[in-house]
């Protein structure tokens, strides 16, 4: 897939699933269309672990300055 941006591959995956739950594409149609959805939702989600990795928090250290620090997301 050529470079996209998030939110267009966002919509395109959810373009992909409401065609697939109306239930009018032949069977076919339909698994070539899911294997796009799979392939936009591995994008996706490689997008979003790339910007997790870049979101940083601005925090204050203990002399009161502030300082940047980077986002560690909880371990569930």
């Amino acid at each position: 897939m050529a470079e996209i941006k998030f939110e267009d591959a966002l919509k395109r995956l959810e373009d992909i699933v409401d065609t697939l739950e109306k239930g009018e594409l032949l069977l076919e149609k339909s698994l070539k269309i899911f294997e796009q959805g799979v392939r936009l939702s591995r994008l996706c989600n490689k997008m979003l672990d790339r910007a997790e990795k870049k979101v940083e928090i601005l925090m204050r250290n203990e002399k009161g300055e502030m300082g940047v620090k980077p986002f560690e997301p909880d371990e569930e």
